[in-house]
Formats: structure tokens, C-alpha cells, sequence
């Protein structure tokens, strides 16, 4: 059975993991900074070393991609996923799938394998959205959800604008995103969570990916001595943040594991150790994977915020972040993962993504599906994120396995 080489995997992903480390040791390359453009130029450089023909389109996707005379009319199987980080990141979120979906391609024209339609790899502009927002941009402007002027256009955390970034680093494409109508398309990824670890499942075949509803709310109150006011007198606003925190993991509690909240970000005004808060600004990140249940946690909390108005005598407005619904990925391209991990001896179980991926923004376009491996303890977004070369070996040979496939394939798919 065809396997890809698992040392030039490593060995990319090792290359590309040094670039972006500062002198302490953390990792970082944020969308269009000077260590994106080192990946960008490495992974590039790779795309050429296979014998793809590289394409950047304006919002700075960068496209590797094989087609022949006999196939080029045909909508192309794509790959892909991003190789942006955040802030001391890990090295295996998003450049995984890059790098394997090059070795994939490289390995399968090695072989003098024939495909009946053109592969293309992408790694995707900003997915991580640290630097600008949305997070998953590359992705979105690329299916359409966002125009490329507007994306363009944003200002950064540091006051910069993409588009001058990206012209500034040598990555601001020509060619219109959107460019390459998938037939189909598939990320493999590192889970970013602890089940298959802890389950000891080698191959996860991603069936969904988790709705993601973000807000920031901003809670008055009034501020006070913190030792001459009495409690029954004070109007807290860091108090009434907190409730609203315990009221959404209760909610999380009650959906049998269905629902999760985080707050991420909290900042209390005038942030004095002695000074009753005034004000508290704190963002809810709410996901659950089906769009009514979504929808009923959203209505909760929104009338719990009315209540809590009346009950603690404070003022609340929120913001509107970000909104995407759960994606339900194609079932056919699921069943394929399954079988091809069946076929090299693998376990594998349905999983459902709960971080947003770009996988869900091209699933806009095409039928769509993801593969995950193990991440040690779950962690990432964290220099301690780790998978083991035995597991991003064993599911770059299952992604083979499913390209392969999917790239002769005849048939029409749908969701």
C-alpha cells in the first residue's frame, strides 16, 4: 500500500515549527507579520520542490496545484488548511495539513499516479484572527461570506491594514479568491482536544463542526468604597459578571456535554483592588453543534441578561462578535475516511470539531469533510501542543488513502 515518506514530513513540519520563535522560545507568526512571510516563502518553496504550479489570489491564500492537459477542464479535489498562529503558539495547528496535503500530492506523482481531476493544496490567509478579524478570513473571503475589498481593508490589533501587509511581506495575489471550484474538499488537522488521546483512537472522521456564537458585553454599575458600602447597597458590575459566567456553565452542565462556554476576556473598570467595579467588559464564546440548541442557549442568556438588569440594578448592552452555524460535513467523504482508516489498520470513531476550521467556510462551496489525530492531553494554542510522529504519519497516509479516491472519483457529491 502507497504510504507517504514520514521523514520529510517531520521534517517540514519541524522546519516550519522553528519559523516564527523568538529568543525565549515562543512560537509566533501572526497573518501578513514578517514570520508569516518566512512560512509562507517555505511552505512556497515546497509547493515548487513538488512540481505544482503556485497561485496567490488577492486576500493572500497561496494555492499549490497539479493538473494535467487530460484534466485541467475538471473542478479540482482541494486540500488545505493555514499555517498562520497565535500568540507562543504550538507547531502542528493548521501547518499539518499544509504540509501533508504537499506531501500527499508529491508522493502520489512520485508513484506515477494518474488523477482524473487537478489537487490543489491551499494554505489559507489569517485563519487564527489574532492580528485581524474575523478569524478564518482566507477561508470565508475565498466561499464567498466576505468581499475581498472589505477584508482587505481591515485594521489590525496593531493598527495596520491586511492589505498593505500583505503587498508589504510579497504575498497580495492577482487572481480573484474563489478562483478553483472544488469538486470537494478535505482538511486534515490535529484534534485540539482530548478525546481521541484519552480514547486512544488513532483517526478521528470529523461528521460536524460546532456552531460559534461570540459576544462581548458590557455590564454598568457604580462605583464605591469596598469597605464602607454595605453589600445590600452596592451596585457591582464585577459581581454581576461573574453571575452571568456561572449562569452559562450551569447551562453547559445541564445540555449533557452538548453546549460549552468560555469567557476568554473580562477587564473591570476602575480595576482597583479596593473600589467596587463600575464597569465589566467580558466576552461569552457559547458552541454546540446544533443550530437550535445554539439558538436556544443565545435566548437565555439574553433573557437572563434583562433579568439580571432588574435583580442587580445595572446596565447591559452587548456586541455582536461572531456568528457561524454548525457546519454538517459530507457523509459520503465521512464513510471514505472511515474506510480508509479500516484499510491501514486503523481504529477511528465520528468526532465532532468544536474548534472553527477553515474546513467550514470552504464547506460552503463543496462537499466537505476533516480528519483528526490525536493531540497528547488535548492541548493547543500552546508550545506544549504535541502529537506523536506516529500518529501524523499514520493520518497523512489515511489522507493519501482518501485523496486517491476522491481524485478519480466520477460522481456528483452532495451534503
Amino acid at each position: 500500500m502507497l504510504s507517504i515518506n514520514g521523514n520529510r514530513l517531520m521534517e517540514r513540519i519541524n522546519t516550519l515549527g522553528a519559523i516564527g520563535k523568538d529568543e525565549e522560545g515562543k512560537r509566533t507568526r501572526l497573518a501578513a507579520s514578517d514570520t508569516d512571510k518566512e512560512g509562507r516563502d517555505a511552505v512556497a518553496g515546497w509547493m515548487k520542490d513538488a512540481g505544482l504550479k503556485v497561485v496567490t489570489d488577492r486576500i493572500g491564500n497561496v494555492f499549490g496545484i497539479w493538473e494535467t492537459e487530460q484534466n485541467k477542464e475538471e473542478a479540482p479535489l482541494m486540500l488545505g488548511s493555514h499555517i498562520d498562529t497565535v500568540i507562543n503558539a504550538g507547531q502542528y495547528d493548521g501547518c499539518y495539513g499544509v504540509i501533508a496535503g504537499i506531501e500527499v500530492i508529491k508522493t502520489l506523482k512520485e508513484a506515477g499516479y494518474t488523477s482524473s481531476r487537478p489537487i490543489a493544496v491551499g494554505a489559507f490567509t489569517n485563519e487564527e484572527g489574532v492580528r485581524y478579524a474575523p478569524d478564518m478570513m482566507g477561508s470565508l473571503v475565498y466561499a464567498g461570506g466576505l468581499s475581498v475589498d472589505e477584508a482587505l481593508a481591515t485594521v489590525g490589533t496593531d493598527g495596520t491594514i491586511l492589505g498593505e501587509e500583505l503587498k508589504r511581506i510579497g504575498y497580495e495575489g492577482t487572481v480573484e479568491p474563489g478562483f478553483l471550484k472544488p469538486y470537494a474538499f478535505i482538511e486534515l488537522h490535529v484534534e485540539q482536544g482530548p478525546i481521541l488521546d484519552v480514547e486512544g483512537t488513532p483517526i478521528g472522521a470529523v461528521e460536524n463542526l460546532q456552531g460559534i456564537s461570540w459576544q462581548r458585553i458590557t455590564i454598568e454599575g457604580v462605583a464605591n468604597h469596598a469597605g464602607t458600602t454595605p453589600t445590600n447597597m452596592r451596585i457591582d458590575a464585577g459581581l454581576a459578571a461573574a453571575k452571568v459566567i456561572t449562569f452559562m456553565r450551569d447551562r453547559c452542565n445541564q445540555s449533557s456535554g452538548k453546549t460549552v462556554a468560555t469567557t476568554g476576556c473580562i477587564e473591570f473598570e476602575p480595576n482597583a483592588v479596593n473600589v467596587i467595579p463600575s464597569k465589566a467588559v467580558f466576552t461569552v464564546d457559547v458552541r454546540n453543534p446544533d443550530e437550535e440548541k445554539l439558538k436556544e442557549e443565545e435566548k437565555a442568556l439574553a433573557e437572563y441578561l434583562k433579568e439580571l438588569e432588574k435583580t442587580d440594578k445595572v446596565t447591559i448592552s452587548t456586541e455582536r462578535l461572531v456568528r457561524f452555524e454548525p457546519v454538517l460535513f459530507d457523509e459520503g467523504i465521512v464513510k471514505l475516511v472511515e474506510q480508509a482508516a479500516t484499510e491501514r489498520g486503523l481504529a477511528s470513531r465520528r468526532i465532532t470539531s468544536g474548534a472553527g476550521q477553515d474546513a467550514q467556510m470552504i464547506a460552503r462551496m463543496c462537499p466537505t469533510a476533516m480528519i483528526f489525530v490525536p493531540s497528547i492531553k488535548g492541548i493547543s494554542h500552546n508550545p506544549k501542543e504535541l502529537t506523536s510522529d506516529k500518529d501524523l504519519v499514520a493520518g497523512a497516509n489515511v489522507f493519501l488513502t482518501v485523496v486517491a479516491e476522491l481524485s478519480n472519483a466520477k460522481e456528483e457529491r452532495g451534503i
